[in-house]
């Protein structure tokens, strides 16, 4: 399938730390940067070096399946996560005491301040839920909590289609009903849906910025969404775990913050420092939560499965994160704006829409010549690249492909050459 060298890992995993380009004579210079290329963020933080995940049992290079390919399926970054989180992680380990921890309010108000200094948005610190389990868990609770106390419980969720696949997931988890709402789409990519929705209805559930295209909402169209939403009875939930995740020059809207304050109370905003500063295998994650009703029903539903506020590592990763991690975040973003720019100009009318946020690219399998009802495979075999398949996301997705691209420069490389095979 290909001769580019990887280093084999424990058990059956891959490396892609020692992928290797055209060998050159002499020292190392580092990755060319070329006359027309961004040079990239600080080399402190190491986006354009060789990352080494060997042993450390990564989910995403499990996907890889065999030694030379290179899993870009998984919305997991092959990058470096920020030094603070480390030696925070590394300080608390030191001090022998892992018994149960409460939580700390302060940590409500830091993630205020961080939505203020990062979005320009005021956050009520009594809103956030600050919770030791991930999005996912919280998500799955919360649909359980609100599916209780429906006027009409056999009411559907709604979500969009193409749309991140754990929704339906969750749904199913639940047993709850659930209709897939088609977006429409215009010249720069998806829209909001802007008729009125299928009422009654339960949640509207969103992915915000919008997974799998990494399309930022603007906020006039969710603040309408909102409005469409409460007509039809339902809870907008805005998962917006790529939120601090918009490339330079654009704004995320935070959904509880650009509803109608009249709204307000029927919207919940999630989130998390996972994607954002690459921990995600330490799972946590945050709810903003302007009705205090939900907000006490939420919270008697988490402790009856063994969930409180709080959490030992929980706490001090987003501590160091949200407190300590802003340099690491801006250089990232540079990284990922110059990687985005570098793919999109490659594969050109394939992408199915410019990312405006995060790391994922939407394709179009037909557009780069491969089989829509098997275009994983396909560029599986031809270019040694792992996607993941658009059906995954709903009957939207069909015949689409999503990339991750959150890999260092000399990676990132290699798959620009491999693509030349198609």
């Amino acid at each position: 399938m290909t001769d580019d060298r990887f280093q084999r890992t424990d058990f059956n995993f891959r490396n892609l730390s020692a992928v290797s380009c055209s060998p050159k004579p002499g020292p190392d210079p580092g990755p060319d940067p070329g006359p027309d290329r961004d040079p990239g963020p600080a080399p402190e933080f190491g986006f354009d070096a060789p990352f080494d995940r060997t042993g450390t049992g990564s989910s995403k290079w499990a996907r890889a399946g065999a030694p030379g390919v290179i899993p870009m399926g998984l919305a997991d970054m092959d990058l470096p996560g920020p030094p603070a989180v480390a030696e925070a992680l590394a300080r608390r380990a030191r001090h022998p005491a892992y018994g149960y921890t409460v939580c700390d309010p302060a940590g409500r108000t830091l993630v205020a301040d961080w939505y203020r200094t990062r979005h320009g948005v005021e956050v009520d610190p009594d809103w956030v839920l600050l919770l030791p389990c991930g999005p996912r868990t919280t998500l799955r609770l919360l649909l359980e909590t609100v599916r209780t106390e429906a006027a009409d419980p056999r009411a559907p969720v709604l979500f969009p289609t193409p749309e991140w696949g754990g929704f339906a997931q969750l749904c199913r988890a639940a047993r709850a009903e659930y209709r897939e709402l088609p977006l429409p789409a215009g010249p720069d990519g998806y829209l909001l849906p802007d008729a009125p929705l299928p009422r009654p209805a339960t949640a509207l559930l969103l992915s915000s910025p919008h997974n799998p295209s990494a399309r930022v909402w603007p906020a006039a169209r969710l603040r309408a969404l909102a409005e469409r939403a409460a007509e039809a009875g339902a809870l907008l939930v805005s998962d917006e775990v790529h939120g601090d995740l918009t490339h330079p020059g654009r704004a995320h809207p935070v959904a509880v913050a650009v509803v109608d304050p009249a709204l307000r109370h029927r919207t919940v905003t999630l989130n998390s420092v996972g994607k954002t500063f690459n921990c995600s295998g330490i799972p946590s994650s945050w709810a903003l939560v302007p009705d205090p009703a939900l907000r006490a029903r939420l919270t008697d539903t988490l402790a009856g499965y063994g969930l409180w506020e709080g959490g030992l590592l929980e706490q001090t990763v987003q501590r160091a994160a949200l407190g300590e991690g802003g340099p690491w975040l801006d250089a990232l973003l540079a990284h990922l704006a110059a990687a985005r720019t570098r793919l999109t100009e490659r594969l050109g009318p394939a992408v199915r829409s410019a990312p405006q946020a995060s790391y994922l690219l939407w394709l179009d399998a037909a557009a780069l010549g491969l089989p829509p009802t098997d275009a994983r495979a396909a560029l599986l075999e031809r270019c040694g690249l792992e996607a993941s398949d658009g059906a995954e996301f709903g009957p939207g997705g069909a015949g689409s492909l999503r990339l991750n691209y959150a890999l260092p420069g000399p990676v990132l490389d290699t798959v620009l050459e491999r693509l030349d095979r198609l």
